[in-house]
């Protein structure tokens, strides 16, 4: 009995220390990466992967030096911590959170389960079991390069075109392009997910030089206005060019253009075709230029809803 006694004393000593560790290695973690996001903001890296793929990883490799039972599970707990707390420590608001989390969760899930792979039987004395280190650090380095390095950066230069057919006249929806922007429709889920709402607008008229200013609100904070001005126009086409915006958008792209173009199809329906031209601001791109677009595509389309549809037939 004496002997199962002493077993049972070893073992529930290795577990609290074991958590002690743990413990030790989260709130580690937390300081880590925190300070590292700072001094990436510091150096206007705050877009790059560095951030997306550096920082997951940097949070995997600080706490696995505990060598806790299961690197997955352990890794994802504390990415959780990381992103609820993100609002407090990096002062990112929910929607960051959210485009980010996938991201998140799946570079500390690779990273965990390259680690449970090359330290399963290896013992904690063991030499060789360091080794995962190099491997991490010959996936996560290149890959949190781009945005950085020139060498690594894609194509930042987007462009997305949404065609929709009216139910109106081609004057009719000229007419409706050229009056006082109006957003009375109700935005798409995906935008209602907290990113900035047109709230205030001003500014019509469809001559070379005229101006649409709408004025973006991001909850409590980040209040900013977007300007753009009529740079050319024809019977059948408007191109509106960006003079400034101080909006929360920038953090994710940066608005270049909108061709607006449309077209007779039979006596009362005409089709219209918005393209929205702007610069990707985000790395990495296999993980930003696809959501980006998506989003960008939710707004050509909601665009000719409101702002070239005529409020008569948008109210049947």
């Amino acid at each position: 009995m004496s002997d199962n006694w002493d077993i049972d004393d070893m073992v529930a000593s290795a577990r609290e220390r074991m958590a002690r560790l743990t413990v030790v290695g989260v709130v580690v973690t937390l300081v880590v990466v925190s300070i590292a996001y700072r001094v990436l903001v510091v150096h206007h890296l705050e877009h790059t992967s560095l951030v997306f793929i550096g920082l997951p990883a940097l949070a995997a490799i600080t706490l696995l030096h505990t060598r806790p039972r299961t690197a997955i599970g352990t890794v994802n707990k504390v990415i959780a911590i990381l992103l609820c707390l993100s609002g407090i420590l990096f002062g990112e608001g929910l929607i960051c959170i959210i485009m980010a989390a996938p991201i998140f969760f799946l570079v500390g899930t690779v990273i965990g389960w390259v680690i449970n792979k090359l330290t399963a039987r290896q013992p904690p004395d063991d030499p060789r079991s360091g080794n995962w280190r190099g491997v991490v650090s010959l996936v996560v380095v290149p890959l949190s390069l781009e945005g950085v390095v020139p060498s690594f950066a894609f194509n930042r230069e987007e462009q997305v075109t949404v065609s929709r057919t009216v139910e109106a006249t081609p004057d009719d929806v000229r007419l409706t392009i050229a009056s006082l922007p109006r957003f009375d429709r109700e935005l798409p889920r995906f935008f209602r997910l907290g990113f900035p709402t047109p709230m205030h607008v001003s500014g019509d008229g469809l001559r070379v030089g005229d101006e649409r200013r709408v004025m973006f609100a991001h909850g409590q904070h980040h209040n900013g206005a977007l300007v753009m001005r009529v740079a050319a126009t024809g019977s059948s086409s408007a191109l509106f060019t960006v003079v400034s915006d101080s909006s929360y958008i920038t953090h994710w792209l940066s608005w270049e253009a909108a061709d607006v173009r449309w077209e007779q199809i039979d006596a009362g329906h005409t089709r219209v075709t918005w393209t929205l031209r702007y610069r990707r601001r985000l790395d990495p791109a296999w993980y930003f230029a696809p959501l980006e677009r998506y989003g960008v595509g939710l707004a050509a389309g909601y665009l000719i809803e409101t702002l070239a549809t005529p409020p008569a037939i948008v109210a049947r």
